[in-house]
Protein backbone atom coordinates (compact mmCIF):
# COMPACT_ATOMS: atom_id res chain seq x y z
CA UNK A 1 0.00 0.00 0.00
CA UNK A 2 1.34 3.42 -0.96
CA UNK A 3 0.76 5.60 2.12
CA UNK A 4 1.59 8.79 0.24
CA UNK A 5 -1.61 8.56 -1.81
CA UNK A 6 -3.45 9.04 1.49
CA UNK A 7 -1.08 11.35 3.40
CA UNK A 8 -0.94 13.73 0.41
CA UNK A 9 -4.56 14.64 1.19
CA UNK A 10 -3.90 15.51 4.85
CA UNK A 11 -3.22 19.20 4.24
CA UNK A 12 -6.40 19.84 2.23
CA UNK A 13 -8.50 17.70 4.57
CA UNK A 14 -7.28 19.71 7.55
CA UNK A 15 -7.83 22.98 5.68
CA UNK A 16 -11.45 22.00 5.07
CA UNK A 17 -12.02 20.45 8.50
CA UNK A 18 -10.13 23.00 10.63
CA UNK A 19 -12.84 25.72 10.61
CA UNK A 20 -15.44 23.10 11.56
CA UNK A 21 -13.16 21.77 14.30
CA UNK A 22 -12.43 25.25 15.65
CA UNK A 23 -16.07 26.27 15.55
CA UNK A 24 -17.21 23.12 17.34
CA UNK A 25 -14.26 23.19 19.72
CA UNK A 26 -15.12 26.79 20.49
CA UNK A 27 -18.66 25.74 21.27
CA UNK A 28 -17.44 22.87 23.47
CA UNK A 29 -14.86 25.16 25.07
CA UNK A 30 -17.71 27.39 26.24
CA UNK A 31 -19.30 24.32 27.78
CA UNK A 32 -15.90 23.63 29.38
CA UNK A 33 -15.80 27.18 30.80
CA UNK A 34 -19.45 26.83 31.90
CA UNK A 35 -18.61 23.67 33.80
CA UNK A 36 -15.59 25.25 35.48
CA UNK A 37 -17.64 28.34 36.47
CA UNK A 38 -20.58 26.30 37.71
CA UNK A 39 -18.24 23.82 39.42
CA UNK A 40 -17.05 26.63 41.67
CA UNK A 41 -20.63 26.91 43.01
CA UNK A 42 -20.64 23.28 44.21
CA UNK A 43 -21.01 19.67 43.07
CA UNK A 44 -24.85 19.85 43.22
CA UNK A 45 -24.84 22.75 40.75
CA UNK A 46 -22.44 20.91 38.41
CA UNK A 47 -24.64 17.79 38.57
CA UNK A 48 -27.73 19.96 37.87
CA UNK A 49 -26.19 21.40 34.70
CA UNK A 50 -25.27 17.85 33.70
CA UNK A 51 -28.84 16.62 34.27
CA UNK A 52 -30.42 19.60 32.45
CA UNK A 53 -28.03 19.26 29.54
CA UNK A 54 -28.78 15.54 29.27
CA UNK A 55 -32.28 16.47 28.01
CA UNK A 56 -30.72 19.06 25.71
CA UNK A 57 -28.23 16.55 24.29
CA UNK A 58 -31.07 14.26 23.19
CA UNK A 59 -32.98 17.11 21.54
CA UNK A 60 -29.86 18.56 19.90
CA UNK A 61 -28.84 15.15 18.58
CA UNK A 62 -32.15 14.87 16.74
CA UNK A 63 -31.98 18.43 15.38
CA UNK A 64 -28.30 18.41 14.42
CA UNK A 65 -28.50 14.88 13.03
CA UNK A 66 -31.51 15.82 10.90
CA UNK A 67 -29.80 18.95 9.57
CA UNK A 68 -26.81 16.94 8.27
CA UNK A 69 -29.02 15.85 5.35
CA UNK A 70 -28.50 19.33 3.88
CA UNK A 71 -24.70 19.04 3.51
CA UNK A 72 -24.34 16.09 1.05
CA UNK A 73 -27.24 17.39 -1.08
CA UNK A 74 -25.64 20.85 -1.28
CA UNK A 75 -22.18 19.33 -1.94
CA UNK A 76 -23.58 17.25 -4.80
CA UNK A 77 -25.42 20.27 -6.28
CA UNK A 78 -22.34 22.48 -5.87
CA UNK A 79 -19.96 20.05 -7.64
CA UNK A 80 -22.37 19.80 -10.60
CA UNK A 81 -23.13 23.58 -10.59
CA UNK A 82 -26.87 22.97 -10.11
CA UNK A 83 -28.01 26.35 -8.75
CA UNK A 84 -31.71 25.50 -8.59
CA UNK A 85 -31.14 22.31 -6.64
CA UNK A 86 -28.80 24.10 -4.20
CA UNK A 87 -31.28 26.92 -3.51
CA UNK A 88 -34.19 24.52 -3.16
CA UNK A 89 -32.22 22.29 -0.77
CA UNK A 90 -31.28 25.26 1.40
CA UNK A 91 -34.80 26.71 1.54
CA UNK A 92 -36.50 23.42 2.36
CA UNK A 93 -33.74 22.43 4.79
CA UNK A 94 -34.02 25.75 6.64
CA UNK A 95 -37.82 25.42 6.82
CA UNK A 96 -37.57 21.90 8.26
CA UNK A 97 -34.85 22.94 10.75
CA UNK A 98 -37.04 25.82 11.99
CA UNK A 99 -40.01 23.49 12.49
CA UNK A 100 -37.72 20.94 14.16
CA UNK A 101 -36.37 23.57 16.57
CA UNK A 102 -39.86 24.58 17.69
CA UNK A 103 -41.00 20.96 18.16
CA UNK A 104 -37.87 20.02 20.12
CA UNK A 105 -38.24 23.07 22.39
CA UNK A 106 -41.82 22.06 23.23
CA UNK A 107 -40.82 18.43 23.85
CA UNK A 108 -38.00 19.38 26.25
CA UNK A 109 -40.08 22.06 28.00
CA UNK A 110 -42.92 19.66 28.79
CA UNK A 111 -40.66 16.72 29.70
CA UNK A 112 -39.21 18.33 32.86
CA UNK A 113 -41.46 16.35 35.27
CA UNK A 114 -39.63 13.21 34.08
CA UNK A 115 -36.66 14.30 36.23
CA UNK A 116 -38.61 13.45 39.39
CA UNK A 117 -39.51 10.02 38.01
CA UNK A 118 -35.90 9.14 37.18
CA UNK A 119 -34.78 8.79 40.82
CA UNK A 120 -32.26 11.60 40.43
CA UNK A 121 -31.11 13.51 43.56
CA UNK A 122 -33.94 15.92 44.50
CA UNK A 123 -31.47 18.74 45.25
CA UNK A 124 -30.07 18.38 41.72
CA UNK A 125 -33.51 18.27 40.04
CA UNK A 126 -34.71 21.46 41.76
CA UNK A 127 -31.63 23.30 40.51
CA UNK A 128 -31.88 21.83 37.00
CA UNK A 129 -35.53 22.76 36.18
CA UNK A 130 -35.19 26.60 36.01
CA UNK A 131 -31.93 26.16 34.09
CA UNK A 132 -33.64 23.87 31.56
CA UNK A 133 -36.56 26.29 30.96
CA UNK A 134 -34.26 28.83 29.33
CA UNK A 135 -31.82 26.48 27.66
CA UNK A 136 -34.73 24.58 26.05
CA UNK A 137 -35.88 27.76 24.29
CA UNK A 138 -32.37 28.20 22.86
CA UNK A 139 -32.98 25.03 20.82
CA UNK A 140 -34.89 27.12 18.26
CA UNK A 141 -31.99 29.40 17.26
CA UNK A 142 -29.57 26.49 17.68
CA UNK A 143 -31.30 24.24 15.11
CA UNK A 144 -31.93 27.16 12.71
CA UNK A 145 -28.19 27.88 12.93
CA UNK A 146 -27.54 24.24 12.01
CA UNK A 147 -29.56 24.74 8.82
CA UNK A 148 -27.28 27.62 7.81
CA UNK A 149 -24.16 25.77 8.96
CA UNK A 150 -24.87 22.59 7.00
CA UNK A 151 -25.53 24.70 3.90
CA UNK A 152 -22.20 26.51 4.39
CA UNK A 153 -20.36 23.22 4.89
CA UNK A 154 -21.93 21.75 1.74
CA UNK A 155 -20.66 24.78 -0.21
CA UNK A 156 -17.17 24.14 1.28
CA UNK A 157 -17.50 27.55 3.02
CA UNK A 158 -16.64 26.07 6.42
CA UNK A 159 -15.01 29.23 7.81
CA UNK A 160 -18.19 31.27 8.20
CA UNK A 161 -20.00 29.05 10.73
CA UNK A 162 -16.70 29.02 12.64
CA UNK A 163 -16.64 32.83 12.79
CA UNK A 164 -20.26 32.96 13.97
CA UNK A 165 -19.66 30.28 16.61
CA UNK A 166 -16.52 31.93 17.96
CA UNK A 167 -18.19 35.34 18.28
CA UNK A 168 -21.19 33.79 20.02
CA UNK A 169 -18.87 31.86 22.33
CA UNK A 170 -16.98 34.95 23.44
CA UNK A 171 -20.32 36.61 24.18
CA UNK A 172 -21.49 33.50 26.05
CA UNK A 173 -18.43 33.40 28.33
CA UNK A 174 -18.78 37.13 29.07
CA UNK A 175 -22.49 36.84 29.88
CA UNK A 176 -21.87 33.76 32.02
CA UNK A 177 -19.24 35.58 34.07
CA UNK A 178 -21.53 38.55 34.62
CA UNK A 179 -24.71 36.59 35.35
CA UNK A 180 -23.48 33.50 37.23
CA UNK A 181 -21.50 35.51 39.76
CA UNK A 182 -23.34 38.85 39.57
CA UNK A 183 -20.37 40.98 38.49
CA UNK A 184 -20.42 44.73 37.63
CA UNK A 185 -23.91 45.28 39.04
CA UNK A 186 -25.58 42.37 37.23
CA UNK A 187 -27.82 40.08 39.30
CA UNK A 188 -26.21 36.92 40.73
CA UNK A 189 -28.27 34.17 39.06
CA UNK A 190 -26.10 31.05 39.52
CA UNK A 191 -26.70 28.35 36.92
CA UNK A 192 -29.74 30.24 35.56
CA UNK A 193 -27.25 32.95 34.54
CA UNK A 194 -25.42 30.34 32.45
CA UNK A 195 -28.72 29.55 30.72
CA UNK A 196 -29.34 33.23 29.86
CA UNK A 197 -25.82 33.44 28.40
CA UNK A 198 -26.43 30.39 26.20
CA UNK A 199 -29.81 31.67 24.98
CA UNK A 200 -28.63 35.15 23.98
CA UNK A 201 -25.42 33.87 22.36
CA UNK A 202 -27.33 31.42 20.15
CA UNK A 203 -29.57 34.16 18.75
CA UNK A 204 -26.48 36.23 17.94
CA UNK A 205 -24.88 33.19 16.27
CA UNK A 206 -27.78 32.76 13.81
CA UNK A 207 -28.04 36.42 12.89
CA UNK A 208 -24.30 36.81 12.35
CA UNK A 209 -23.99 33.74 10.11
CA UNK A 210 -26.94 34.84 7.97
CA UNK A 211 -25.37 38.30 7.63
CA UNK A 212 -22.03 36.78 6.57
CA UNK A 213 -23.59 34.50 3.94
CA UNK A 214 -25.79 37.29 2.55
CA UNK A 215 -22.67 39.43 1.96
CA UNK A 216 -20.65 36.80 0.07
CA UNK A 217 -21.15 36.71 -3.70
CA UNK A 218 -21.03 32.91 -3.87
CA UNK A 219 -23.81 32.37 -1.31
CA UNK A 220 -25.81 35.62 -1.49
CA UNK A 221 -28.16 34.55 -4.27
CA UNK A 222 -28.81 31.23 -2.52
CA UNK A 223 -29.74 32.62 0.93
CA UNK A 224 -31.68 35.77 -0.08
CA UNK A 225 -35.03 36.34 -1.82
CA UNK A 226 -36.40 33.08 -0.46
CA UNK A 227 -40.11 32.30 -0.62
CA UNK A 228 -40.07 30.46 2.70
CA UNK A 229 -43.59 29.03 2.59
CA UNK A 230 -43.69 28.10 -1.11
CA UNK A 231 -42.67 24.49 -0.70
CA UNK A 232 -42.05 21.48 -2.94
CA UNK A 233 -43.35 18.24 -1.42
CA UNK A 234 -40.79 16.12 -3.28
CA UNK A 235 -37.84 18.14 -1.94
CA UNK A 236 -39.27 18.09 1.58
CA UNK A 237 -39.62 14.33 1.36
CA UNK A 238 -36.07 13.93 0.00
CA UNK A 239 -34.57 15.86 2.94
CA UNK A 240 -36.81 14.09 5.45
CA UNK A 241 -35.90 10.66 4.01
CA UNK A 242 -32.20 11.49 4.31
CA UNK A 243 -32.41 13.52 7.53
CA UNK A 244 -34.54 11.18 9.64
CA UNK A 245 -32.09 8.24 9.63
CA UNK A 246 -29.20 10.69 10.22
CA UNK A 247 -31.10 12.11 13.21
CA UNK A 248 -31.64 8.62 14.57
CA UNK A 249 -27.94 7.76 14.14
CA UNK A 250 -26.92 10.73 16.26
CA UNK A 251 -29.78 10.09 18.70
CA UNK A 252 -28.64 6.51 19.31
CA UNK A 253 -25.07 7.62 20.04
CA UNK A 254 -25.91 10.70 22.11
CA UNK A 255 -28.65 8.67 23.81
CA UNK A 256 -26.18 6.21 25.32
CA UNK A 257 -24.00 9.05 26.65
CA UNK A 258 -27.17 10.62 28.09
CA UNK A 259 -28.08 7.28 29.65
CA UNK A 260 -24.60 7.36 31.25
CA UNK A 261 -25.53 10.68 32.89
CA UNK A 262 -28.78 9.22 34.25
CA UNK A 263 -27.13 6.00 35.40
CA UNK A 264 -24.48 8.12 37.15
CA UNK A 265 -27.29 10.04 38.86
CA UNK A 266 -28.53 6.78 40.39
CA UNK A 267 -25.11 6.46 42.05
CA UNK A 268 -25.34 9.99 43.56
CA UNK A 269 -24.44 13.60 42.86
CA UNK A 270 -20.66 13.07 43.04
CA UNK A 271 -20.53 10.28 40.41
CA UNK A 272 -22.85 12.42 38.25
CA UNK A 273 -20.55 15.43 38.59
CA UNK A 274 -17.50 13.24 37.79
CA UNK A 275 -19.27 11.85 34.74
CA UNK A 276 -19.90 15.43 33.56
CA UNK A 277 -16.18 16.25 33.84
CA UNK A 278 -15.08 13.20 31.83
CA UNK A 279 -17.86 13.74 29.29
CA UNK A 280 -16.96 17.41 28.83
CA UNK A 281 -13.27 16.65 28.25
CA UNK A 282 -13.88 13.76 25.85
CA UNK A 283 -16.46 15.80 23.91
CA UNK A 284 -13.74 18.31 23.06
CA UNK A 285 -11.62 15.67 21.32
CA UNK A 286 -14.78 14.30 19.68
CA UNK A 287 -15.32 17.71 18.04
CA UNK A 288 -11.99 17.30 16.22
CA UNK A 289 -13.17 13.95 14.86
CA UNK A 290 -16.52 15.55 13.97
CA UNK A 291 -14.69 18.21 11.94
CA UNK A 292 -13.03 15.42 9.95
CA UNK A 293 -16.43 13.73 9.58
CA UNK A 294 -17.83 16.91 7.99
CA UNK A 295 -14.81 17.08 5.65
CA UNK A 296 -15.46 13.44 4.76
CA UNK A 297 -19.14 14.15 4.06
CA UNK A 298 -18.31 17.16 1.84
CA UNK A 299 -15.54 15.51 -0.17
CA UNK A 300 -17.37 12.20 -0.60
CA UNK A 301 -20.49 14.16 -1.62
CA UNK A 302 -18.45 16.06 -4.23
CA UNK A 303 -16.98 12.87 -5.69
CA UNK A 304 -20.40 11.20 -5.70
CA UNK A 305 -21.67 14.11 -7.82
CA UNK A 306 -18.76 13.47 -10.23
CA UNK A 307 -19.28 9.67 -10.03
CA UNK A 308 -15.54 9.24 -9.39
CA UNK A 309 -15.73 6.35 -6.92
CA UNK A 310 -12.05 5.36 -6.86
CA UNK A 311 -11.09 8.91 -5.90
CA UNK A 312 -13.97 8.97 -3.42
CA UNK A 313 -12.60 5.89 -1.66
CA UNK A 314 -9.02 7.19 -1.61
CA UNK A 315 -10.09 10.52 -0.11
CA UNK A 316 -12.28 8.87 2.53
CA UNK A 317 -9.46 6.58 3.64
CA UNK A 318 -7.04 9.52 3.85
CA UNK A 319 -9.44 11.22 6.31
CA UNK A 320 -9.83 7.94 8.20
CA UNK A 321 -6.04 7.63 8.64
CA UNK A 322 -5.71 11.27 9.73
CA UNK A 323 -8.49 10.83 12.29
CA UNK A 324 -6.83 7.72 13.72
CA UNK A 325 -3.47 9.51 14.13
CA UNK A 326 -5.10 12.42 15.97
CA UNK A 327 -7.13 10.01 18.15
CA UNK A 328 -3.94 8.23 19.28
CA UNK A 329 -2.47 11.61 20.29
CA UNK A 330 -5.58 12.51 22.32
CA UNK A 331 -5.66 9.06 23.93
CA UNK A 332 -2.07 9.55 25.09
CA UNK A 333 -2.87 12.99 26.58
CA UNK A 334 -5.89 11.63 28.48
CA UNK A 335 -3.94 8.68 29.83
CA UNK A 336 -0.91 10.73 30.93
CA UNK A 337 -2.95 13.53 32.53
CA UNK A 338 -6.00 11.58 33.78
CA UNK A 339 -5.32 12.55 37.40
CA UNK A 340 -4.57 16.25 36.85
CA UNK A 341 -7.25 17.26 34.30
CA UNK A 342 -10.20 16.94 36.76
CA UNK A 343 -8.48 19.52 39.00
CA UNK A 344 -9.64 22.23 36.59
CA UNK A 345 -13.29 21.67 37.49
CA UNK A 346 -13.33 21.73 41.29
CA UNK A 347 -12.34 24.23 43.97
CA UNK A 348 -10.09 22.35 46.39
CA UNK A 349 -9.83 25.42 48.61
CA UNK A 350 -13.55 25.08 49.40
CA UNK A 351 -13.38 23.50 52.87
CA UNK A 352 -17.16 22.89 53.00
CA UNK A 353 -17.19 20.75 49.84
CA UNK A 354 -13.64 19.36 50.11
CA UNK A 355 -14.68 15.72 50.70
CA UNK A 356 -17.17 15.80 47.80
CA UNK A 357 -14.66 17.44 45.48
CA UNK A 358 -11.97 14.86 46.25
CA UNK A 359 -14.41 12.02 45.51
CA UNK A 360 -15.42 13.68 42.23
CA UNK A 361 -11.76 14.03 41.18
CA UNK A 362 -10.99 10.38 41.97
CA UNK A 363 -13.95 9.05 39.97
CA UNK A 364 -13.30 11.42 37.03
CA UNK A 365 -9.66 10.33 36.84
CA UNK A 366 -10.73 6.69 36.41
CA UNK A 367 -13.29 7.62 33.75
CA UNK A 368 -10.63 9.45 31.73
CA UNK A 369 -8.72 6.16 31.38
CA UNK A 370 -11.79 4.65 29.68
CA UNK A 371 -12.14 7.86 27.62
CA UNK A 372 -8.51 7.52 26.50
CA UNK A 373 -9.14 4.00 25.21
CA UNK A 374 -12.28 4.83 23.23
CA UNK A 375 -10.77 7.85 21.44
CA UNK A 376 -9.75 5.67 18.50
CA UNK A 377 -13.10 3.88 18.17
CA UNK A 378 -14.97 7.18 18.47
CA UNK A 379 -12.89 8.82 15.74
CA UNK A 380 -13.29 5.89 13.31
CA UNK A 381 -17.06 5.60 13.72
CA UNK A 382 -17.78 9.32 13.26
CA UNK A 383 -15.52 9.67 10.18
CA UNK A 384 -17.10 6.57 8.61
CA UNK A 385 -20.58 7.94 9.34
CA UNK A 386 -19.63 11.19 7.59
CA UNK A 387 -18.39 9.29 4.54
CA UNK A 388 -21.57 7.18 4.39
CA UNK A 389 -23.74 10.32 4.66
CA UNK A 390 -21.74 11.79 1.79
CA UNK A 391 -22.79 8.70 -0.20
CA UNK A 392 -26.36 9.35 1.02
CA UNK A 393 -26.32 5.87 2.57
CA UNK A 394 -28.17 6.32 5.85
CA UNK A 395 -30.57 3.42 6.52
CA UNK A 396 -28.11 0.57 7.16
CA UNK A 397 -25.79 2.84 9.22
CA UNK A 398 -28.82 3.75 11.37
CA UNK A 399 -29.39 0.07 12.11
CA UNK A 400 -25.68 -0.36 12.85
CA UNK A 401 -25.67 2.50 15.37
CA UNK A 402 -28.78 1.15 17.10
CA UNK A 403 -27.27 -2.34 17.47
CA UNK A 404 -23.87 -0.98 18.58
CA UNK A 405 -25.11 1.40 21.27
CA UNK A 406 -28.35 -0.15 22.50
CA UNK A 407 -27.96 -3.90 21.90
CA UNK A 408 -24.23 -4.04 22.81
CA UNK A 409 -23.28 -0.87 24.73
CA UNK A 410 -26.23 -0.02 26.99
CA UNK A 411 -26.72 -3.48 28.57
CA UNK A 412 -23.02 -3.49 29.54
CA UNK A 413 -23.34 0.02 31.05
CA UNK A 414 -26.51 -1.00 32.90
CA UNK A 415 -25.18 -4.25 34.39
CA UNK A 416 -21.64 -3.08 35.17
CA UNK A 417 -22.62 0.43 36.31
CA UNK A 418 -24.11 -0.46 39.71
CA UNK A 419 -22.56 0.15 43.13
CA UNK A 420 -22.18 -3.62 43.54
CA UNK A 421 -20.06 -3.96 40.37
CA UNK A 422 -17.82 -1.31 38.75
CA UNK A 423 -19.97 1.82 39.40
CA UNK A 424 -19.11 4.76 37.11
CA UNK A 425 -16.25 2.92 35.40
CA UNK A 426 -18.64 0.11 34.48
CA UNK A 427 -20.93 2.63 32.79
CA UNK A 428 -18.05 3.85 30.66
CA UNK A 429 -17.00 0.30 29.76
CA UNK A 430 -20.42 0.06 28.06
CA UNK A 431 -19.68 3.26 26.13
CA UNK A 432 -16.35 1.80 25.02
CA UNK A 433 -18.02 -1.43 23.85
CA UNK A 434 -20.69 0.46 21.88
CA UNK A 435 -18.24 2.77 20.13
CA UNK A 436 -15.88 -0.08 19.23
CA UNK A 437 -18.71 -2.16 17.74
CA UNK A 438 -19.95 0.84 15.72
CA UNK A 439 -16.47 1.64 14.37
CA UNK A 440 -15.93 -1.93 13.12
CA UNK A 441 -19.37 -2.35 11.52
CA UNK A 442 -19.41 1.10 9.87
CA UNK A 443 -15.93 0.53 8.43
CA UNK A 444 -17.07 -2.80 6.96
CA UNK A 445 -20.18 -1.11 5.49
CA UNK A 446 -18.22 1.70 3.82
CA UNK A 447 -15.57 -0.69 2.48
CA UNK A 448 -18.19 -3.01 0.95
CA UNK A 449 -20.30 -0.19 -0.52
CA UNK A 450 -17.44 1.65 -2.23
CA UNK A 451 -16.03 -1.54 -3.75
CA UNK A 452 -19.50 -2.28 -5.17
CA UNK A 453 -19.76 1.23 -6.66
CA UNK A 454 -16.31 0.95 -8.26
CA UNK A 455 -17.19 -2.45 -9.72
CA UNK A 456 -20.55 -1.21 -11.09
CA UNK A 457 -18.92 1.87 -12.66
CA UNK A 458 -16.21 -0.31 -14.23
CA UNK A 459 -18.83 -2.65 -15.72
CA UNK A 460 -20.70 0.31 -17.21
CA UNK A 461 -17.56 1.55 -18.94
CA UNK A 462 -16.52 -1.84 -20.36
Amino acid sequence: MNLQQYTSEFRYNLKLAAPVMLGMLGHTFVSFIDNIMVGQLGTAELAAVSLGNSFMFIAMSLGIGFSTAITPLIAEADSSNNFEQAKSTFKHGLFLCTMMGIILFLLVFFSKPLMYLMKQPVEVVELAIPYLDLVAFSLIPMIVFQGFKQFSDGMSMTRYPMYATLIANVLNVLLNYLLIYGKFGFPKLGIVGAAYGTLLARFVMVLYLWWLLSKKERSKRLVTNIKFFVLDTLMLRKIIDLGTPSAMQMFFEVGIFTAAIWLSGLLGKNPQAANQIALNLSSMTFMVATGLSVASMIRVGNQKGLENYKELRRIAFSIFFLGTILAVIFATIFFVFHKSLPNLYVDLSDAKNYTDNMEVMKIAANLLIAAAIFQISDSIQVVMLGALRGLQDVKIPTLITFISYWVVGFPISFFLGTKETYSSFGIWLGLLAGLTTASILLFIRFNKLTLQLIKTKHNELT
